[in-house]
This record gives structure tokens, sequence and C-alpha cells, in this order.
């Protein structure tokens, strides 16, 4: 079986299009005025990641080449802005807290199942030992707070109601 590496020295470096490091920028006219846009695209995407706006070259008509420089700050910018995108999903269908309910300490979680047919949720609670106490499957809507978790360990466990 053969198997086909990407050859990094074929780096596509031109005015209005680089492409390496698994990024292409892409030079654009700016839909909003007059000026230009640059979208940065993560190899594989079907979208841009990330699009700004792009300086104007000295004749105020064409936008300013890309060049190395610009490129590499353009992909650190790129990858840290999907970086951050990728906690924040993950931070909104990972969520826990720890409270105490009946002089016990429990931590509860919530893992969202962000399947498009069925989306749900996973609410599970732990001792302080880290051992499963209960888990039930609930709405994907189910909002976890302080007081949702006190109030289902007080409850034994029992599934919340759907609201």
């Amino acid at each position: 079986m053969t198997h086909f590496l990407p050859d990094d020295s074929a780096k596509t470096q031109e005015p209005r299009l680089w492409c390496g490091d698994g990024w292409t920028a892409k030079i654009i006219k700016n839909e909003d005025d007059d000026g230009w846009a640059v979208a940065m695209i993560k190899d594989g995407e079907p979208e841009p990641a990330l699009i700004g706006p792009w300086t104007m070259g000295r004749d105020k008509k064409n936008p300013k080449p890309l060049d190395v420089n610009a490129f590499h700050t353009l992909v650190k910018t790129a990858s840290e802005f999907v970086r951050r995108h990728e906690q924040q999903l993950h931070a909104a269908l990972h969520q826990s807290i720890t409270v105490t309910a009946r002089s016990t300490r429990v931590t509860v979680l919530l893992d969202v199942v962000p399947d498009e047919d069925n989306p749900h949720a996973l609410l599970s609670a732990q001792d302080e030992g880290g051992q499963v106490l209960a888990l039930v499957r609930v709405a994907a809507s189910f909002k976890l707070n302080r007081s949702s978790a006190t109030r289902w360990a007080e409850n034994d466990f029992a599934r919340p109601a759907e609201s």
C-alpha cells in the first residue's frame, strides 16, 4: 500500500494566495466596501476559519501582497482563533459543578451529545472518589447550575423533569 504525504516544498506563495503550514491565506475583495479582506482556510475545511480586513497597497486600489511574515502572523492568529473556538465548544458541551447535598459533596456532570437526529445530554453524578452515583439521559437543553445539581442530588438522582 502506497501512502502519499504532503510535500512541504510545494507551498504556494503568490501575492494574493499563500498555502503552507496547514493553512491557505487568500486575499479577497471585501464585499462590504471598496477594501480587501484575507480569508484563512484550514486545510480540509470547506469554509474559512477567519476572515479579516487586509491592508491596501501603495496605489490605494490593490491589496498589499502577502509575504512570509504576514502569512506566519495570519497562521498564528487563525490557529489561536480556532483553538479558542474549540475550547468554548468543549466547555459548552461538557460542564461540571460540585455541590453539597445531604452533607455529601457530589460532582454533577452534563455531557451534551450534539446528534443532528437525536440531540440529548447525559447527566451524571460522582462522589469525591470519582465513583459514579447516577447516570440519566436528559434533554440537550438541560440547564446545569448549582440549583439544578443540588435539587437532582437531593431527589436521589431521579430523572429530572423535561423542561
